[in-house]
Protein backbone atom coordinates (compact mmCIF):
# COMPACT_ATOMS: atom_id res chain seq x y z
CA UNK A 1 0.00 0.00 0.00
CA UNK A 2 1.74 3.68 -0.74
CA UNK A 3 2.50 5.64 1.71
CA UNK A 4 0.61 9.33 1.54
CA UNK A 5 3.51 12.40 1.26
CA UNK A 6 2.04 15.08 4.31
CA UNK A 7 3.41 17.81 5.22
CA UNK A 8 2.23 19.21 8.91
CA UNK A 9 1.54 22.98 9.37
CA UNK A 10 4.77 24.14 11.46
CA UNK A 11 6.91 22.33 9.20
CA UNK A 12 9.27 25.11 7.13
CA UNK A 13 8.14 25.26 3.66
CA UNK A 14 9.81 23.02 0.70
CA UNK A 15 12.47 24.32 -1.52
CA UNK A 16 11.38 24.44 -4.88
CA UNK A 17 14.03 21.30 -5.36
CA UNK A 18 12.01 19.26 -2.76
CA UNK A 19 8.63 20.15 -4.19
CA UNK A 20 9.90 18.79 -7.43
CA UNK A 21 11.30 15.55 -6.02
CA UNK A 22 7.94 15.29 -4.38
CA UNK A 23 5.70 15.48 -7.30
CA UNK A 24 8.15 12.96 -8.94
CA UNK A 25 7.51 10.17 -6.57
CA UNK A 26 3.93 11.03 -6.91
CA UNK A 27 3.61 10.99 -10.52
CA UNK A 28 5.69 7.91 -10.75
CA UNK A 29 3.63 5.96 -8.23
CA UNK A 30 -0.08 6.90 -10.71
CA UNK A 31 2.23 5.81 -13.51
CA UNK A 32 2.78 2.50 -11.65
CA UNK A 33 -0.46 2.24 -11.07
CA UNK A 34 -1.82 2.76 -14.34
CA UNK A 35 0.34 0.02 -15.66
CA UNK A 36 -0.90 -3.62 -15.84
CA UNK A 37 0.91 -6.13 -13.26
CA UNK A 38 1.81 -8.49 -16.58
CA UNK A 39 3.41 -5.59 -18.49
CA UNK A 40 5.41 -3.68 -15.55
CA UNK A 41 6.85 -7.26 -15.17
CA UNK A 42 7.24 -7.57 -19.15
CA UNK A 43 9.22 -4.14 -18.49
CA UNK A 44 11.43 -5.35 -15.60
CA UNK A 45 12.88 -8.59 -17.33
CA UNK A 46 13.20 -6.48 -20.27
CA UNK A 47 15.50 -3.75 -18.76
CA UNK A 48 17.36 -6.79 -17.14
CA UNK A 49 17.96 -8.68 -20.43
CA UNK A 50 19.35 -5.12 -21.21
CA UNK A 51 21.70 -4.78 -18.40
CA UNK A 52 22.87 -8.63 -18.84
CA UNK A 53 24.07 -8.32 -22.10
CA UNK A 54 26.01 -5.01 -20.58
CA UNK A 55 23.52 -2.62 -21.57
CA UNK A 56 24.02 0.82 -19.08
CA UNK A 57 21.48 3.46 -17.97
CA UNK A 58 20.99 5.55 -19.08
CA UNK A 59 21.21 4.48 -22.13
CA UNK A 60 22.82 6.21 -25.63
CA UNK A 61 21.47 5.94 -29.15
CA UNK A 62 24.65 3.82 -30.26
CA UNK A 63 24.44 1.46 -27.35
CA UNK A 64 20.85 0.54 -27.94
CA UNK A 65 22.30 -0.05 -31.69
CA UNK A 66 24.52 -2.58 -30.43
CA UNK A 67 21.75 -4.53 -28.68
CA UNK A 68 19.55 -4.79 -31.56
CA UNK A 69 22.68 -5.31 -34.00
CA UNK A 70 23.81 -8.38 -31.31
CA UNK A 71 20.02 -10.03 -31.34
CA UNK A 72 19.24 -9.30 -34.69
CA UNK A 73 18.88 -12.56 -35.75
CA UNK A 74 18.26 -14.57 -32.40
CA UNK A 75 15.43 -12.56 -30.91
CA UNK A 76 12.18 -12.09 -33.08
CA UNK A 77 11.37 -8.95 -34.20
CA UNK A 78 8.32 -8.47 -31.77
CA UNK A 79 10.62 -9.12 -28.83
CA UNK A 80 12.81 -6.90 -29.63
CA UNK A 81 10.27 -3.82 -30.59
CA UNK A 82 8.81 -4.76 -26.63
CA UNK A 83 12.39 -4.40 -25.58
CA UNK A 84 12.77 -1.01 -26.45
CA UNK A 85 9.23 -0.43 -24.90
CA UNK A 86 10.48 -1.49 -21.88
CA UNK A 87 13.90 0.90 -22.38
CA UNK A 88 11.85 4.10 -23.53
CA UNK A 89 9.66 3.80 -20.57
CA UNK A 90 12.83 3.42 -17.97
CA UNK A 91 14.33 6.60 -19.51
CA UNK A 92 10.81 8.60 -19.94
CA UNK A 93 10.30 7.81 -15.87
CA UNK A 94 13.76 8.81 -14.60
CA UNK A 95 13.19 11.98 -16.93
CA UNK A 96 16.49 11.12 -19.10
CA UNK A 97 16.36 11.80 -23.34
CA UNK A 98 15.12 8.36 -25.27
CA UNK A 99 17.43 6.92 -26.89
CA UNK A 100 15.49 4.54 -28.85
CA UNK A 101 13.38 7.74 -30.35
CA UNK A 102 16.56 8.08 -32.68
CA UNK A 103 15.24 7.86 -36.42
CA UNK A 104 18.81 5.53 -36.94
CA UNK A 105 17.30 3.20 -34.31
CA UNK A 106 13.64 3.09 -35.58
CA UNK A 107 15.11 2.47 -39.28
CA UNK A 108 17.02 -0.36 -37.93
CA UNK A 109 14.12 -2.12 -36.01
CA UNK A 110 12.31 -1.81 -39.09
CA UNK A 111 15.06 -3.58 -41.52
CA UNK A 112 15.21 -6.39 -38.81
CA UNK A 113 11.52 -6.65 -39.34
CA UNK A 114 11.45 -7.03 -42.79
CA UNK A 115 14.84 -8.90 -42.50
CA UNK A 116 13.86 -11.64 -39.98
CA UNK A 117 10.18 -10.96 -39.43
CA UNK A 118 8.19 -14.56 -39.04
CA UNK A 119 4.04 -15.09 -38.73
CA UNK A 120 2.91 -14.39 -35.04
CA UNK A 121 2.32 -18.06 -33.65
CA UNK A 122 -1.62 -18.22 -33.00
CA UNK A 123 -3.35 -20.27 -30.66
CA UNK A 124 -4.78 -23.15 -32.13
CA UNK A 125 -8.98 -22.81 -32.38
CA UNK A 126 -10.85 -25.80 -32.44
CA UNK A 127 -14.47 -26.49 -32.87
CA UNK A 128 -17.69 -27.27 -30.83
CA UNK A 129 -17.46 -31.03 -31.58
CA UNK A 130 -13.78 -31.05 -30.29
CA UNK A 131 -15.12 -28.86 -26.93
CA UNK A 132 -17.50 -31.87 -26.97
CA UNK A 133 -15.18 -34.66 -27.36
CA UNK A 134 -12.87 -33.31 -24.31
CA UNK A 135 -15.91 -32.77 -22.11
CA UNK A 136 -17.55 -36.26 -22.38
CA UNK A 137 -14.01 -38.18 -21.29
CA UNK A 138 -14.81 -35.28 -17.75
CA UNK A 139 -18.32 -36.93 -17.50
CA UNK A 140 -16.84 -40.77 -17.32
CA UNK A 141 -14.41 -40.05 -14.29
CA UNK A 142 -15.82 -38.94 -10.86
CA UNK A 143 -13.17 -36.88 -9.12
CA UNK A 144 -13.16 -33.49 -8.07
CA UNK A 145 -10.32 -32.57 -10.49
CA UNK A 146 -12.50 -33.60 -13.48
CA UNK A 147 -15.47 -31.86 -11.96
CA UNK A 148 -13.14 -28.12 -11.81
CA UNK A 149 -11.54 -28.81 -15.33
CA UNK A 150 -14.94 -29.46 -16.57
CA UNK A 151 -16.17 -26.23 -15.41
CA UNK A 152 -12.75 -24.55 -15.79
CA UNK A 153 -12.76 -24.99 -19.28
CA UNK A 154 -16.46 -24.65 -20.07
CA UNK A 155 -16.45 -21.21 -18.59
CA UNK A 156 -12.99 -20.06 -20.09
CA UNK A 157 -14.92 -21.33 -23.57
CA UNK A 158 -18.19 -19.59 -23.01
CA UNK A 159 -16.64 -16.65 -21.08
CA UNK A 160 -13.65 -16.08 -23.74
CA UNK A 161 -11.81 -15.33 -20.52
CA UNK A 162 -7.93 -15.00 -20.54
CA UNK A 163 -6.60 -17.16 -18.34
CA UNK A 164 -5.47 -14.82 -15.88
CA UNK A 165 -9.46 -13.78 -15.23
CA UNK A 166 -10.44 -17.48 -15.54
CA UNK A 167 -8.07 -18.05 -12.34
CA UNK A 168 -9.11 -14.86 -10.41
CA UNK A 169 -12.66 -15.69 -10.43
CA UNK A 170 -14.52 -15.62 -6.99
CA UNK A 171 -17.18 -17.23 -5.55
CA UNK A 172 -18.53 -13.34 -4.79
CA UNK A 173 -18.14 -12.52 -8.45
CA UNK A 174 -21.04 -15.52 -9.29
CA UNK A 175 -24.73 -13.82 -9.91
CA UNK A 176 -27.28 -16.55 -10.49
CA UNK A 177 -30.31 -15.51 -12.40
CA UNK A 178 -33.56 -17.35 -13.29
CA UNK A 179 -31.95 -16.83 -17.30
CA UNK A 180 -28.88 -18.33 -16.27
CA UNK A 181 -25.47 -16.71 -14.84
CA UNK A 182 -23.14 -13.73 -14.58
CA UNK A 183 -19.74 -13.64 -13.76
CA UNK A 184 -18.54 -10.06 -12.83
CA UNK A 185 -14.73 -9.72 -13.58
CA UNK A 186 -14.14 -6.68 -10.89
CA UNK A 187 -10.78 -5.47 -12.84
CA UNK A 188 -9.46 -6.84 -16.72
CA UNK A 189 -6.98 -6.28 -19.24
CA UNK A 190 -9.10 -3.88 -21.07
CA UNK A 191 -10.68 -2.64 -17.98
CA UNK A 192 -7.54 -1.51 -15.79
CA UNK A 193 -9.08 1.06 -13.67
CA UNK A 194 -11.70 -1.16 -12.17
CA UNK A 195 -15.10 -0.59 -13.28
CA UNK A 196 -16.00 -4.16 -13.60
CA UNK A 197 -17.14 -6.03 -16.85
CA UNK A 198 -20.09 -8.82 -16.13
CA UNK A 199 -20.52 -11.76 -18.67
CA UNK A 200 -23.67 -13.91 -18.83
CA UNK A 201 -24.24 -17.62 -19.26
CA UNK A 202 -27.58 -18.34 -20.32
CA UNK A 203 -28.84 -21.57 -18.69
CA UNK A 204 -28.91 -24.59 -21.11
CA UNK A 205 -30.11 -28.45 -21.31
CA UNK A 206 -27.02 -28.97 -23.20
CA UNK A 207 -24.19 -31.02 -22.02
CA UNK A 208 -21.87 -27.93 -22.51
CA UNK A 209 -23.66 -25.87 -20.43
CA UNK A 210 -21.62 -23.76 -18.16
CA UNK A 211 -23.92 -23.30 -15.78
CA UNK A 212 -24.77 -26.49 -14.63
CA UNK A 213 -20.83 -27.36 -14.70
CA UNK A 214 -19.86 -24.19 -12.54
CA UNK A 215 -23.18 -25.92 -10.25
CA UNK A 216 -21.54 -29.14 -10.18
CA UNK A 217 -18.73 -28.02 -9.18
CA UNK A 218 -19.85 -25.69 -6.30
CA UNK A 219 -21.93 -28.68 -5.26
CA UNK A 220 -19.20 -31.15 -5.38
CA UNK A 221 -16.35 -28.88 -3.87
CA UNK A 222 -18.76 -27.13 -0.98
CA UNK A 223 -17.21 -23.97 -1.70
CA UNK A 224 -18.87 -21.15 -0.01
CA UNK A 225 -16.46 -18.02 -0.98
CA UNK A 226 -12.93 -17.04 -2.27
CA UNK A 227 -11.54 -18.11 -5.43
CA UNK A 228 -13.63 -20.48 -7.48
CA UNK A 229 -11.37 -22.37 -8.90
CA UNK A 230 -8.70 -23.73 -7.30
CA UNK A 231 -5.83 -25.90 -7.06
CA UNK A 232 -6.10 -29.54 -5.56
CA UNK A 233 -3.35 -31.98 -3.99
CA UNK A 234 -2.63 -35.01 -5.21
CA UNK A 235 -4.31 -36.84 -2.15
CA UNK A 236 -7.76 -34.84 -3.87
CA UNK A 237 -7.74 -32.20 -1.53
CA UNK A 238 -8.49 -29.16 -1.89
CA UNK A 239 -6.18 -25.93 -1.63
CA UNK A 240 -7.22 -22.24 -0.22
CA UNK A 241 -5.42 -20.24 -3.42
CA UNK A 242 -6.78 -20.19 -6.74
CA UNK A 243 -5.11 -22.25 -9.66
CA UNK A 244 -1.61 -20.65 -11.16
CA UNK A 245 -2.43 -19.17 -14.60
CA UNK A 246 -0.31 -21.23 -16.34
CA UNK A 247 -2.04 -24.07 -15.12
CA UNK A 248 -5.17 -23.79 -17.47
CA UNK A 249 -2.02 -24.69 -20.29
CA UNK A 250 -1.94 -27.61 -19.49
CA UNK A 251 -5.36 -28.52 -18.22
CA UNK A 252 -6.18 -28.05 -21.83
CA UNK A 253 -3.40 -29.88 -23.77
CA UNK A 254 -4.40 -32.45 -21.12
CA UNK A 255 -7.80 -32.95 -21.31
CA UNK A 256 -7.36 -32.59 -25.46
CA UNK A 257 -4.39 -35.29 -25.32
CA UNK A 258 -6.66 -37.63 -23.35
CA UNK A 259 -9.66 -37.00 -25.81
CA UNK A 260 -7.21 -37.90 -28.92
CA UNK A 261 -7.15 -35.04 -30.25
CA UNK A 262 -3.91 -34.66 -32.43
CA UNK A 263 -3.04 -31.05 -32.02
CA UNK A 264 -3.21 -30.87 -28.66
CA UNK A 265 0.48 -30.04 -28.00
CA UNK A 266 -0.79 -26.90 -30.11
CA UNK A 267 -3.70 -25.89 -27.51
CA UNK A 268 -3.08 -22.99 -25.42
CA UNK A 269 -5.18 -20.87 -22.60
CA UNK A 270 -5.97 -18.76 -25.86
CA UNK A 271 -7.33 -21.39 -27.43
CA UNK A 272 -10.47 -20.89 -25.45
CA UNK A 273 -10.80 -17.18 -26.39
CA UNK A 274 -9.93 -17.46 -29.65
CA UNK A 275 -12.20 -21.22 -30.15
CA UNK A 276 -15.69 -18.81 -28.84
CA UNK A 277 -14.52 -16.05 -31.38
CA UNK A 278 -14.62 -18.44 -34.47
CA UNK A 279 -17.50 -20.60 -33.10
CA UNK A 280 -19.67 -17.86 -32.36
CA UNK A 281 -19.27 -16.51 -35.94
CA UNK A 282 -19.93 -19.58 -37.69
CA UNK A 283 -23.27 -19.93 -35.72
CA UNK A 284 -24.61 -16.73 -36.88
CA UNK A 285 -23.77 -14.69 -33.70
CA UNK A 286 -23.64 -11.00 -34.26
CA UNK A 287 -20.07 -9.09 -34.35
CA UNK A 288 -21.21 -6.94 -31.43
CA UNK A 289 -22.69 -10.34 -29.13
CA UNK A 290 -18.89 -11.71 -30.29
CA UNK A 291 -17.45 -8.60 -29.04
CA UNK A 292 -18.81 -8.08 -25.76
CA UNK A 293 -18.47 -11.93 -24.68
CA UNK A 294 -15.13 -11.26 -25.10
CA UNK A 295 -14.37 -7.98 -23.77
CA UNK A 296 -12.22 -6.92 -27.03
CA UNK A 297 -12.05 -3.18 -26.66
CA UNK A 298 -10.40 -3.63 -30.60
CA UNK A 299 -13.00 -4.00 -33.14
CA UNK A 300 -9.71 -4.94 -35.54
CA UNK A 301 -8.86 -8.21 -33.05
CA UNK A 302 -12.13 -9.65 -33.16
CA UNK A 303 -12.78 -9.05 -37.09
CA UNK A 304 -9.05 -10.75 -37.21
CA UNK A 305 -11.15 -14.01 -35.37
CA UNK A 306 -13.94 -14.06 -37.73
CA UNK A 307 -12.05 -13.86 -40.67
CA UNK A 308 -9.88 -16.91 -39.68
CA UNK A 309 -13.61 -18.18 -39.42
CA UNK A 310 -14.48 -17.18 -42.98
CA UNK A 311 -11.83 -18.95 -45.00
CA UNK A 312 -14.52 -21.56 -47.09
CA UNK A 313 -17.32 -18.43 -46.64
CA UNK A 314 -18.13 -16.84 -50.16
CA UNK A 315 -15.07 -18.50 -51.61
CA UNK A 316 -13.85 -17.93 -55.06
CA UNK A 317 -12.18 -20.91 -55.46
CA UNK A 318 -15.44 -22.86 -54.68
CA UNK A 319 -17.31 -20.96 -57.55
CA UNK A 320 -14.76 -22.18 -60.32
CA UNK A 321 -15.03 -25.85 -58.86
CA UNK A 322 -19.35 -25.96 -58.85
CA UNK A 323 -19.08 -24.52 -62.62
CA UNK A 324 -19.66 -27.30 -65.30
CA UNK A 325 -16.88 -28.45 -67.46
CA UNK A 326 -16.82 -26.47 -70.78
Amino acid sequence: MSKKITRTSNQPPLSPDQESSLDKVAQHRYIEAATADNTRRTYQSSIRHFEKWGGLLPANESMVMRYLLDHAEHLNPRTLSLRLTALRQWHHLQGFPDPTDHPEVRKTLNGIARLHGQPKNKAKTFRLPHLEKIIEQFDQTVSLKATRDRALLLVGFFGAFRRSELVAIEIEHLTWETEGLLITLPRSKTDQTGEGKVKAFPRSNSPLCPVSAVRLWLEASNLQQGPLFRGITRWGKLKSQSLNPASVNLILKAAAKNAGLAFAPELSSHSLRRSLATNAHRSGASFESIKRQGGWSHDGTVWGYIEEAQHFEDNAVETLLAKPNG
